[in-house]
């Protein structure tokens, strides 16, 4: 028997209640923060909701014997559903994603040639676009390389790795190909600047939006999203290399 269904799922009602009007201030500010990167058909109130699910999930799911506290594996459990439900909306027009694809490939060359990431006015004159499709198409970018990381890094690679960094299998020869993609991904990581570095740290590790790291770095939230994302390409081009 599950442990943690043994124990969350005996508690009583108004325990039950008492944890979820914990969390909901949680999960409302994970959904605003999400919402930040998202089109304006997106509702916050089904990011809660997608949330709440999520939270609910948990009480049945939750094994203590794994040595996370309820706290830190429901706020996962709550992240991954909202995730899953924004992953399931996802829908790209082909034109979209060429002029997407054109568009990082436009950051990672303007970035060797000027000696720092291009701002959407610098993009906008090697692209012969209008600044706000530049920063419509970034926007787009930005959003495909949140929802799912493994899969845009390693979309262009017709290998098994997208299947594999999704894959929840435990066979030994799974577990050695996630540990050397790691490994891979430690290496190109080290070849960012520092100032990359903290951008990724502030944000996958500290969990801070572009917003707060903005702050943090004394720039606009909408350079963070910019810098973020010209990182997120450069270290998919470091890794493909790698392969």
């Amino acid at each position: 028997m599950n442990m943690g269904y043994f124990i969350y799922s005996r508690i009583g009602e108004n325990e039950k209640e008492r944890i979820i009007r914990e969390f909901l201030p949680k999960i409302k500010a994970l959904a605003v923060s999400l919402s930040y990167q998202l089109p304006k058909n997106v509702s916050i109130d089904d990011l809660i909701q997608e949330g709440l699910m999520g939270l609910l999930s948990s009480f049945e799911n939750y094994d203590p014997s794994k040595g996370a506290s309820f706290s830190t594996y429901a706020l996962k459990r709550i992240k991954g559903a909202m995730l899953d439900y924004l992953r399931k909306l996802d829908w790209v027009p082909r034109n979209l994603r060429k002029k997407m694809k054109e568009l990082e490939e436009a950051v990672l060359i303007l970035e060797d040639k000027l000696g720092k990431i291009p701002d959407d006015k610098e993009l906008a004159e090697y692209l012969n676009m209008e600044e706000g499709e530049v920063r419509k198409i970034r926007n787009e970018l930005v959003r495909r390389q949140l929802l799912s990381l493994d899969s845009y890094i390693f979309e262009d690679d017709e290998s098994v790795h997208v299947e594999l960094v999704q894959s929840n299998e435990k066979s030994p020869d799974v577990i050695y190909e996630k540990e050397e993609l790691r490994e891979k991904l430690k290496e190109a990581i080290e070849q960012l600047s520092e100032r990359e570095r903290l951008v990724l740290a502030l944000y996958y590790v500290e969990e801070l939006n572009f917003k707060e790291i903005g702050k943090i770095l004394g720039v606009s939230e909408s350079r963070i999203s910019q810098i973020h994302s010209s990182v997120i390409s450069k270290l998919k081009r470091l890794l493909l290399s790698r392969m």
